[in-house]
């Protein structure tokens, strides 16, 4: 014999929360600018705003996590935080070219005062003959029919003028 539902039974049932439903997340965001979603209370000094998490259903378009209410925030209200220079890195040849001026004359072979040691050889290769007299340097290339180029250095390792190019004496 079938059973038939009582009305208290029925009520019951609509009364009981469903099994998925919404949980609500803190999202703490700190001074420094860090954000953390948590479901226990923020730390001192963080600011707290609730969020509403809805369970991911299947077919639905609900985003899991609900966009930040900004307005909750206070301490973002008319704030735009511009990027800050602190200081230009110094190299060791006083900032004579800049790095675009360095890499054409790299790309292009070429030297120029005020690049480094490692910044010829990354244009000219490895010197044939290196040269060491009192603190200053002189590296020396030899080029195809006896002409040479020469490049000479501070104690610094920076260049002091622009290479010289010399006609060697044939060796026939």
């Amino acid at each position: 014999m079938p059973l038939k539902p009582t009305p208290i039974v029925l009520t019951t049932l609509l009364c009981l929360p469903p099994a998925a439903g919404a949980t609500t997340v803190h999202r703490c965001e700190a001074e420094d600018g860090r954000i953390t979603f948590t479901t226990l209370s923020c730390t001192n000094g963080e600011r707290l705003s609730r969020q509403e998490l809805s369970p991911y259903a299947p077919g639905s378009v609900a985003p899991l996590l609900p966009e930040a209410r900004h307005e909750e925030t206070d301490g973002n209200r008319g704030k735009r935080r511009e990027p800050a220079i602190i200081g230009r890195a110094q190299d060791k040849c006083g900032n004579l070219i800049d790095a675009r001026q360095r890499r054409e004359a790299i790309i292009n072979r070429r030297v120029v005062t005020g690049m480094s040691q490692q910044d010829v050889e990354s244009a000219l290769g490895k010197p044939d003959k290196i040269t060491q007299r009192n603190s200053s340097t002189t590296y020396r290339y030899d080029l195809k029919r006896g002409r040479s180029a020469q490049v000479d250095f501070d104690e610094k390792g920076c260049v002091t003028g622009k290479a010289k190019s010399r006609i060697a004496k044939s060796p026939r």
